[in-house]
């Protein structure tokens, strides 16, 4: 299930280590999760569902879902798709119980700074970088490396070149991370943020998973980068393993180099449907077909032109009625829609595959911000519930911010000049930034443009009413 040879990636695997999984010995490689070493190992189900013990499987990839929940040496209930495998660890189906083990003491440390940054993405990491120019700045995130979805994304990105046009995500990522620690940004990873309380400043706890440290954070200016979770489609069969979340399937193909399994249905033929189906045939992994439910491809004509001279066909007006397999995904039945969304008599097919993809878009992850008491609202161009918030990305919460998916789906580059809006406010928030008004106009001009044409009137129609919600709650009268 490993891939050998990738025409873009180069998996640098580390040493080769041995852990337990109920009893049997397994072969894993230092520096990637438990969730893929069992995946490449050949085992599929992770866990099992409380009341009918169905099982299911990897789907999200980072720790946003419960479907990899695992015992991990006595510990219940560990996410073992961020979890790094170490020599003899002892992983165990989880039978929700409390465990009877002692636990040793955490290390309490506390920390003060100016500006801190919660997700390491790319609107996390530019805010990040951003606010370092001028503030004290701490950046946290829960996995093991900084980079959120750009780590998976091996296609050129589009824009201007001062967003990092015709460069991989892969690569931006990394030079990214490397601008983060040439900044000084003190960094947090594989440390989870687990509650917000507001004192004579924002507080934040938080706790190293690694290191068995618990942290008191207090800051003067928080910016939440949280990013987004996977959508779920309701479908029979959907809890079955081998279902996958689009994201997940590029977390174990394209940063463990773990093939999802042999063929794939991909359902959702926007841009991330497009994009993971060229990806899955480099990897040497086949594609059954694409599936599409409105009316046309929602992604870039030059995306759709790639994959169906690849021989890919893409059924618009499609839906999946079912998935069916032993245990696990061995195919599924597709079928028509008609104009009310009804699947149409006698139109179905049978699609072979043994893994299933859903690129049916995503909800911003808002419950860490939610603690804070921002005003959150339900706006449905943006992806579900979000945090109202200024054009500054500044909440109703004062000092509180938020940037990226969370703030609105949209794409990353658009997502990398909000982390540096929220990281540039910020700072001049805490002390007055000589050049702060040229910056900012800047930065808001190139989102501007992100957000012209066909593709940026939803995203745009989502701010609009964000913006409007903001300054009907705060009782002002919008900036020019």
């Amino acid at each position: 299930m490993r891939i050998e040879e990738h025409p873009i990636l180069d998996f640098k695997r580390g040493r080769e280590i041995y852990f337990y999984y109920n009893g049997k010995k397994i072969k894993a490689y230092e520096g990637e999760t438990i969730a893929a070493a069992l995946y490449a190992a050949g085992i599929k189900t992770l866990s099992k569902s409380l009341r009918l013990h169905r099982p299911r499987g990897f789907f999200c990839g980072i720790g946003k879902c419960s479907s990899c929940l695992m015992k991990v040496d006595g510990i219940p209930n560990v996410r073992t798709c961020i979890t790094m495998v170490r020599e003899g660890m002892v992983v165990e189906d989880n039978d929700m119980e409390l465990p009877d083990k002692e636990y040793e003491g955490c290390e309490l440390r506390k920390k003060a700074v100016d500006v801190v940054v919660v997700g390491g993405g790319p609107a996390g990491m530019n805010a990040a970088i951003e606010a370092s120019k001028y503030a004290r700045t701490l950046l946290i995130d829960e996995n093991p490396r900084l980079g959120g979805q750009l780590i998976k994304q091996t296609h050129k990105f589009f824009g201007s070149r001062r967003q990092r046009a015709g460069t991989r995500g892969i690569e931006i990522a990394k030079e990214l991370e490397r601008e983060v620690m040439e900044r000084g940004v003190e960094v947090l990873l594989n440390t989870s943020v687990i509650g917000y309380y507001k004192r004579s400043h924002h507080f934040l706890a938080a706790a190293d998973k690694i290191n068995r440290i618990v942290y008191e954070i207090e800051a003067k200016k928080i910016i939440f980068a949280t990013g987004a979770q996977e959508n779920m489609l309701v479908f029979e069969g959907n809890d079955l393993p081998g279902v996958y979340g689009a994201g997940g399937v590029q977390t174990l193909m394209n940063v463990y180099g773990v093939k999802p399994g042999n063929v794939g249905l991909i359902i959702g033929a926007g841009n991330v449907g497009l994009i993971l189906a060229y990806q899955l045939l480099q990897a040497g992994v086949g594609v059954a077909c694409i599936v599409e439910a409105m009316p046309k491809i929602g992604g870039y004509f030059v995306h759709a032109a790639k994959i169906r001279r690849c021989g890919i066909p893409i059924y618009t007006r499609h839906s999946i009625k079912r998935a069916y397999g032993d245990g696990k995904v061995e195919g599924a039945i597709i079928g028509e829609l008609d104009e009310n969304w009804n699947f149409v008599e006698g139109s179905e097919k049978d699609i072979k595959c043994d893994f299933i993809c859903l690129a049916v878009g995503l909800t911003p992850s808002i419950r860490l911000i939610a603690q804070t008491g921002a005003e959150i609202s339900f706006i449905n161009e943006a992806g579900g519930w979000v945090a109202l918030h200024n054009e500054y990305m500044e909440t109703t919460k004062e000092g509180i911010y938020v940037a990226g998916d969370l703030a609105n789906i949209e794409e990353a580059s658009t997502a990398m000049i909000e982390g540096k809006i929220a990281g540039l406010h910020a700072a001049h928030s805490i002390k007055p930034i000589d050049d702060f008004e040229r910056k900012i106009k800047e930065y808001m001009e190139e989102l501007e443009i992100f957000r012209q044409g066909y593709f940026g009137e939803r995203p745009k129609k989502a701010k609009e009413k964000i913006l409007e919600g903001y300054y009907e709650k705060m009782g002002e009268r919008r900036s020019s």
